[in-house]
């Protein structure tokens, strides 16, 4: 450890970790219950992120009527609050604890792809869930993780620390060269391509009927490396009991020539999984910010 982390600027940061930290000690279904009252207690003091997220349930949900909405909301902000104090166990929860808690469905369709020799892409999303789902899935391959790294110095110590000792390593979210290198070498990377991108980056394609700009990288990472691409969903289950692991089929026929069908298809995937879980789904992220016309109103 660097001794600047040590520096007292940096022991609240310290504190309030070593308090959540207690959380990873907790019985499952008390810590899920401490989770949602986090929640609901955050949802009318993060104004900015509540106001983001029922703007998305707006553009998503336009069938919904306000109440349904809101209620929505409030389950969303009781789903990230149960995020924050799994975060805990996701990082420092013994390997039986937290075994014990997931069940996995399909996970021949990652042994198939591996068996082929190739690179596997696992496609997931930013559910609430995500950090912890990398614990369960470490039980049953190998893989390395894409990751962005914190601002904050302590955050991003204690999260590189924990992740590298649950993955089998890290991929900073903008060395390409060194995913393009693991994946051609036959490893298997898990990302998740579902955030807002640049408009020099990305490309427009439906998500939830809005044009959205996002990532082609599944589709020019495969045709570059020849990767398998196989969808991977971790949600919690309804009865508290634990996660919920699914891995789908490998993707048939892709990557094709048409760079915005394959992510359209992409997106189709993701938006299905947010259907079925859609208190789950990061919808404090400003999805739609980048229109598709620099002339196009604001939508945040």
């Amino acid at each position: 450890m660097e001794r600047a982390l040590l520096h007292p600027r940096h022991w609240p940061a310290w504190v309030g970790f070593g308090l959540i930290r207690i959380a990873s000690f907790l019985p499952t279904p008390t810590l899920f219950r401490f989770g949602r009252l986090l929640g609901r207690l955050a949802l009318p003091l993060a104004r900015s992120r509540a106001r983001i997220a029922r703007r998305n349930l707006e553009l998503c949900f336009p069938e919904m009527d306000d109440p349904q909405r809101q209620q929505l909301l409030r389950a969303h902000f009781e789903s990230l609050g149960i995020s924050m104090l799994e975060t805990p166990l996701a990082w420092w929860g013994s390997d039986r604890r937290v075994d014990s808690l997931g069940s996995i469905s399909g996970i021949e369709h990652l042994e198939d792809a591996v068996a082929e020799g190739r690179g596997v892409l696992l496609l997931s999303a930013h559910f609430t869930s995500l950090e912890i789902s990398g614990r369960f899935l470490l039980k049953y391959a190998e893989f390395d993780a894409m990751y962005r790294p914190s601002n904050n110095p302590v955050v991003e110590y204690l999260m590189a620390r924990a992740r590298a000792r649950h993955s089998g390593g890290l991929i900073a979210r903008d060395d390409v060269k060194k995913l393009i290198r693991r994946l051609r070498a036959g490893h298997v990377v898990w990302y998740a391509p579902d955030q807002n991108t640049k408009r020099t980056k990305g490309v427009f394609v439906r998500f939830f009927g809005h044009q959205a700009s996002t990532t082609p990288a599944t589709h020019r990472l495969a045709r570059m490396t020849g990767a398998r691409v196989v969808p991977f969903k971790a949600v919690r289950k309804t009865d508290d009991s634990g996660y919920q692991l699914t891995l789908e089929p490998a993707l048939d026929a892709f990557p094709t020539e048409d760079v915005e069908a394959d992510t359209q298809r992409v997106n189709d995937i993701i938006e299905r999984w947010v259907r079925e879980h859609p208190d789950q789904y990061l919808w404090i992220h400003r999805r739609f910010r980048t229109r598709p016309n620099r002339s196009d109103p604001r939508i945040y």
